[in-house]
C-alpha cells in the first residue's frame, strides 16, 4: 500500500526542497533533547502552527518508531483505523509503516482495525511526517486515525497501545495530533486552552475529556491526546511540559476568531 499526500500544496509545500527548508526553519538547533514517551503536536497549515510543531519535535528524541494518532476529520472509515503495511509517500521522501508493531496493536485491541478509508484524505497524521522525518530520516511510523468517543474507547486503545509497545521492546514516541480551541476570540481561546493544557500537564486523560465537554473546548484531538496519555503513563511517564503555545491570530493579526496550537511533551 502506498498512501499519497492529501494536503501537499495546501497545508505545506508540495515541492520537496521548499518543504525541507520550511521544516528546517521551524526546527531549533541541536539542544538537550528529552527521551519522551509522547508529545502533543498541532496539525494546521504550517504557516499557522509550524513553529509550534517544530519546537516540540526539536525538544524530544525521535526514535526509530513513531506512533502517530490523529483525529478523523473526514468521517470516512472505522472508528479506529490503522494501517499495518506499506509507505506514506511525501514530497521528497517516504515513510515505511512498522508492520510488526501495527499488527500487534490491532491484535491487542478489540476496537482498532485495518482501514484505508480513514487515512486516504486525512491531514492530521500527514502533516506530522515531515517533522518526524527531519529529526530521524530512518524512522518508521504506525498511523492510527480515530473518531470514537468516551473514556472506555480511549482506555481500551491506550491499554492495547501500551502493551504492544512494551512487548516490542522498542523505543517508541507517541505523537498525538491536535489543534486546540477553534474560532473563538484570542482571550477566550487562551482561557479555554489553558484549562485543557493543565489537564494534559497533570497527566489526567479523564479530566481532559471531562473539561473539554464541560467548558465546550473545541480541541479536535482530545481523543488522540487522551489515548497518548494513558499509554505514556503505563510506559513510565511521570510528568509533562508545555513547550509552546500560539494562536493563528499571532500570524494573521486578527484576534476575533483564532485557532490555538499547543506543543507538549510527556516524559
Amino acid at each position: 500500500m502506498k498512501r499519497t499526500p492529501a494536503v501537499a500544496g495546501t497545508f505545506y509545500p508540495a515541492n520537496a526542497a521548499s518543504l525541507g527548508r520550511l521544516v528546517e526553519e521551524f526546527s531549533l538547533p541541536e539542544q538537550n533533547r528529552v527521551k519522551a514517551k509522547g508529545i502533543v503536536s498541532p496539525h494546521a497549515g504550517y504557516i499557522y502552527s509550524g513553529s509550534v510543531a517544530g519546537k516540540v519535535y526539536s525538544s524530544v528524541e525521535v526514535p526509530g518508531t513513531v506512533v502517530v494518532i490523529g483525529p478523523n476529520h473526514t468521517g470516512y472509515g472505522s472508528k479506529a483505523g490503522i494501517l499495518t503495511k506499506g509507505v506514506f509517500s511525501m514530497p521528497g521522501f517516504s515513510m515505511e509503516i512498522d508492520h510488526e508493531l501495527a499488527v500487534s496493536i490491532m491484535k491487542n485491541s478489540d476496537i482498532v482495525e485495518e482501514d484505508t478509508d480513514s487515512h486516504t484524505h486525512e491531514h492530521s497524521l500527514e502533516v506530522q511526517l515531515p517533522f518526524i522525518h527531519y529529526h530521524n530520516p530512518s524512522a518508521r511510523i504506525v498511523p492510527l486515525c480515530v473518531m470514537g468517543r468516551g473514556y472506555d474507547f480511549v482506555s481500551s486503545i491506550g491499554n492495547a497501545l501500551a502493551k504492544s509497545i512494551r512487548d516490542s521492546g522498542k523505543d517508541v514516541l507517541i505523537v498525538a495530533s491536535s489543534d486546540m480551541t477553534h474560532y473563538e476570540s484570542q482571550q477566550i481561546a487562551r482561557e479555554k486552552d489553558n484549562l485543557a493544557i493543565e489537564k494534559v500537564i497533570g497527566l489526567d486523560p479523564f479530566g481532559l475529556m471531562k473539561i473539554t465537554v464541560e467548558r465546550d473546548i473545541s480541541m479536535c484531538g482530545v481523543i488522540p491526546v487522551a489515548i497518548m496519555l494513558i499509554s505514556a503513563k503505563q510506559l513510565g511517564a511521570k510528568k509533562a511540559k508545555l513547550v509552546d503555545y500560539k494562536t493563528s491570530g499571532e500570524v494573521t493579526n486578527e484576534y476575533d476568531e483564532v485557532v490555538g496550537y499547543a506543543g507538549i511533551m510527556v516524559y
